[in-house]
């Protein structure tokens, strides 16, 4: 394989465990694993904050390249 389907490979690895870190940050109806880390502020302090809405762009961003990595990726190995 060249260095490029490694390189590909990389960026499939790390933008998945990007995604699995990213989705159990975001706070469910119970809370979730954000309450974990101080998630859990009063229902007036909290809100729909510039974080939430931060960590919900990053989120998608990285569901993209991970996308586009997998697409990338099967052509590359076909």
């Amino acid at each position: 394989m060249s260095v490029t389907t490694w390189i590909y490979i990389v960026i499939e690895v790390t933008s998945a465990l990007g995604l699995i870190f990213l989705i159990l940050m975001h706070s469910g109806k119970g809370g979730g694993l954000s309450d974990m880390f101080g998630g859990s502020v009063g229902a007036a302090a909290q809100g729909s904050t510039v974080v939430e809405r931060n960590l919900d762009r990053i989120t998608v961003t990285v569901a993209i390249i991970f996308a586009f990595a997998t697409l990338t990726l099967d052509l590359r190995l076909q």
